[in-house]
């Protein structure tokens, strides 16, 4: 039995669900303009994401991504993210650069051409996210705050009871 909701809380979850709609479907439309399937496009992001937290001194990560993590990040095979990242290494948007402190491995740095296609289709995005959000009062920003956090760790424990009732 589904739980009785407010009207108010109603309205806060179908917002959510329209956000993550229309993220999704974002996500798509940029997937196509860059020419690469959705996993493809998450690799990138990911790639690019490391690499510039590590070049803005954020992160006491590596400038790359290692195979091995990416597979883990994107929950795949490390046989499967050889293939993605041929395929990536193929259409220019990243590149294989020998590992600094391992020489069996290798790490994985974004080209420019996947920098500048990225930037070049999420700018105006990002820009335009950043006046929404600069638009919420700031007292109730950590409330949002929480009310997201909170939501993404129950949908992240992966239990679903799927017994009829």
């Amino acid at each position: 039995m589904a739980p009785d909701y407010t009207t108010d809380e109603r309205d806060l979850l179908r917002a959510v669900r329209e956000l993550v709609r229309a993220d999704r479907e974002m996500r798509t439309r940029l997937s196509g303009a860059m020419r690469v399937n959705p996993t493809d496009l998450r690799s990138l992001r990911h790639v690019i994401r490391v690499v510039e937290e590590a070049e803005r001194g954020e992160s006491a990560e590596l400038p790359g991504v290692t195979p091995r993590r990416l597979a883990d990040h994107l929950g795949i095979t490390t046989a499967a993210v050889t293939v993605l990242v041929d395929r990536l290494v193929a259409s220019g948007h990243l590149e294989r650069v020998p590992h600094p402190r391992d020489r069996r491995s290798v790490l994985l740095v974004p080209t420019e051409q996947a920098r500048r296609e990225m930037a070049t289709h999420l700018a105006d995005m990002h820009e335009r996210m950043k006046r929404i959000a600069a638009a919420v009062p700031a007292e109730a920003r950590p409330a949002v705050v929480e009310f997201l956090t909170a939501l993404t760790r129950e949908m992240e424990r992966g239990t679903l009871d799927l017994s009829p009732s």
